[in-house]
């Protein structure tokens, strides 16, 4: 199957919100964070990407979306990866994976040094994500360590830095 890999655009966000509905088989709230945040300061355009099938049209979306690291002396800016989603009549095809190895791609050419997830463990290591805790950096809430995940674009970016995350108010509905 043949599918392009780009940046939403305006005509995309209906498409991405059926999307979201239907890969995860909830009320919306995946598709009601990607609303929230594309309204919020904590959005990046360049980093909300879909994969558009010549044919079918949008079947894949990732965003990240600039997040909190709240350690004792400072605040840093990082990304959230979150939320990423296939429709599932095309799931288990590679462009889950595609759109996370080019959303990371398109994070270190905008100039970002780090991207943390809460998501599967056994996905989000095969491109190079580890526990955040053994990164230094906790999450704000009670999850498993194994599914809580960060990973350096910048290679030593996290060296010597111990914090937590702080997700933006956009993230609440979805937050455990």
């Amino acid at each position: 199957m043949e599918y392009t890999i780009r940046q939403e655009k305006a005509e995309d966000e209906l498409a991405i919100r059926a999307l979201h509905k239907k890969a995860f088989h909830n009320e919306g709230k995946e598709a009601d964070l990607v609303d929230a945040i594309r309204a919020s300061t904590y959005f990046v355009p360049e980093l909300s990407l879909v994969a558009d099938s010549h044919v079918e049209g949008v079947i894949g979306h990732i965003l990240f979306s600039k997040i909190i690291l709240e350690t004792e002396l400072i605040a840093k800016q990082t990304l959230g990866l979150a939320p990423m989603a296939v429709l599932p009549e095309f799931q288990y095809k590679g462009i889950g994976s595609a759109l996370v190895r080019r959303g990371l791609e398109v994070c270190k050419e905008e100039g970002y040094e780090h991207v943390f997830v809460l998501g599967h463990p056994n996905f989000y290591p095969k491109f190079g994500f580890v526990p955040a805790s053994s990164l230094g950096v906790e999450a704000p809430f009670p999850v498993p360590d194994e599914a809580f995940m960060g990973l350096e674009l910048r290679k030593g970016a996290l060296k010597g830095v111990e914090g937590e995350i702080v997700y933006p108010p956009a993230f609440q509905s979805v937050t455990p």
